[in-house]
């Protein structure tokens, strides 16, 4: 690699702790540890001496914080997820796998990966359980200097069907979907919990995830659009919502104000909260206190799958289907739209994904569905399965 590459590159050296890594994000270190390498903090626990799960702990001392893959730090609740794993990974390796002792972390084999897949197919475990548990291994490896320890899927015996995930939404997922008279139900909630009623309110009409619409704050979000930082060539409105608190990876992004939906969402938020600093969760509880009491409050109006068939999240769904249709004039494939030129399609999706609070365009695919593709719709039309022109024009091709 030239010095170039070297210097500019945000790729992760194996076997690196990473200069780059954000000192206030991460733990100091042991004193005991100040002027030692990972290598010789390591070196004072001998394996088949020292407790395995206390080798681990130490290993989410030293490497828990760090991304696997950049110079860069991961979040509190991806350290969570992934400490919590790799502990009861070690533990079931004994208790379900039925191995006779729990293994030193640096003598994991191929032989206990095996085992323990072996468990998650009798589990039944989602695949995208299965790839979440695969990735958090990797980054154990890596953290080992084991690059490469962690095999694909399909070397374990594992089916695409037990560890692909759907790109695309399979179905309509929205309230819509379900048969909810939306309006008529955040009515009635919004009468038993005023809190609840707005968050509501500003997922559907702004496509906000639970806990960002929380910890939204309506009377200090609001920006004119010179406060953005937006090239003038976006503009879409005079104001915009700043949605940063709650945020998946903290990322920033903006909403314009420019519907009488999202307007009068953000009006009755704004009536809602007491203080001009106020976030949509009762002032007189914490943050983890009003989601739950936001959960609480679905399962009591049937909002849940067992329920009325559609989730809190059911209405993000359905405000970005409502935008990708606004956008492209169309209905998305997941509520059976129609042909759409590509240009506009991939346009609609990019909006709809940044809406979202995602970067990538596919991201979208979670809601709006997938296209058809040109070539298996072709051999359908000829086959007389599909209605259509014998040809492949005006076809959209899968993105």
């Amino acid at each position: 690699m030239s010095d170039f590459n070297a210097r500019h590159t945000r790729r992760r050296f194996q076997g690196s702790i990473g200069a780059g890594r954000a000192a206030k994000h991460q733990p100091p270190r042991r004193q005991e540890w100040a002027s030692m390498t990972p290598a010789e903090i390591l070196g004072r626990y001998r394996p088949g001496k020292a407790d395995p799960l206390l080798v681990l702990d130490v290993l989410l001392e030293l490497f828990n914080s760090l991304h696997t893959a950049l110079e860069k730090t991961v979040s509190h609740k991806t350290r969570q997820e992934r400490a919590d794993f790799l502990r009861r990974f070690f533990r079931d390796l004994k208790l379900k796998a039925r191995f006779a002792t729990v293994p030193d972390p640096r003598n994991l084999g191929d032989r206990h990966i095996r085992a323990m897949i072996k468990v998650w197919q009798q589990d039944q475990l989602a695949p995208a359980t299965i790839q979440t548990y695969l990735s958090f291994l990797r980054g154990l490896a890596l953290w080992l200097g084991k690059p490469g320890f962690i095999r694909t899927p399909a070397h374990y015996g594992l089916t695409p069907a037990e560890y692909q995930r759907h790109e695309y939404a399979q179905r309509d997922k929205s309230w819509t979907a379900a048969g909810i008279d939306i309006d008529a139900l955040i009515e009635q909630i919004s009468a038993y919990d005023r809190y609840v009623g707005a968050s509501l309110r500003l997922i559907r009409a702004m496509g906000l995830r639970r806990k960002e619409s929380v910890m939204f704050r309506p009377n200090q979000c609001v920006i004119p659009f010179e406060a953005t930082g937006l090239p003038l060539g976006q503009r879409q409105a005079d104001r915009y919502v700043r949605i940063k608190e709650g945020a998946k990876g903290g990322r920033l992004r903006f909403v314009p104000l420019d519907s009488e939906q999202r307007i009068a969402a953000l009006a009755f938020a704004q009536a809602v909260v007491q203080e001009d600093d106020a976030h949509l969760g009762d002032p007189r509880h914490s943050l983890k206190h009003n989601l739950r009491r936001f959960d609480y409050v679905m399962a009591r109006f049937g909002i849940t799958a067992e329920g009325l068939g559609a989730t809190a999240h059911g209405l993000r769904h359905e405000a970005m289907i409502d935008h990708y249709t606004d956008k492209a004039g169309v209905a998305p494939p997941v509520r059976g739209g129609g042909d759409v030129p590509a240009d506009v399609d991939a346009t609609a999706r990019l909006s709809a994904a940044r809406l979202a609070g995602h970067n990538r365009t596919r991201a979208s695919g979670a809601y709006l569905g997938g296209l058809l593709d040109r070539q298996a719709a072709l051999r359908a039309q000829q086959q007389g399965n599909a209605p259509g022109a014998s040809d492949d024009e005006g076809l959209p091709k899968e993105r």
